[in-house]
């Protein structure tokens, strides 16, 4: 029925979590490319003085897509042990994966330039 929370079991899965995270930044090139677009958008945040909501939306963002990134990733690893040769099914099911991290990564954008780009103008309107 109602099993207590075994403590070491949940520490151990963070552990593992904190592994595929340091994997995820350390191996794969396009979520380095994110890292870096997370770094810009926390930088022009603080410059900017973003309000908490916009915050919250940025780091909305940021997460769905490394989350999406991670999977991506994950489904490429397993198509690639499945089917180590070029294999057209294989070749679909990667780049649907990939289509879900594009999505995403240009939500973050629109999201992004919702959020900055008054700001941004507010700037030049000032200067000039």
């Amino acid at each position: 029925m109602n099993q207590p929370i075994n403590i070491r079991k949940a520490i151990k899965s963070f552990r593992y979590a904190g592994i595929g995270i340091y994997s995820l930044f350390r191996y794969e090139n396009n979520a380095k490319i994110h890292l870096l677009a997370a770094v810009v958008a926390f930088i022009a945040g603080i410059y900017f003085n973003i309000s908490n909501i916009e915050w919250c939306i940025i780091i909305i963002q940021i997460a769905l897509v490394w989350a999406a990134e991670a999977f991506n990733t994950a489904i490429e690893k397993i198509a690639d042990m499945i089917s180590p040769t070029y294999h057209p099914t294989i070749k679909i099911i990667k780049d649907v994966a990939a289509a879900g991290v594009l999505t995403l990564a240009i939500s973050a954008i629109f999201v992004a330039g919702f959020i900055f780009l008054p700001k941004i103008w507010d700037i030049f309107q000032t200067i000039y």
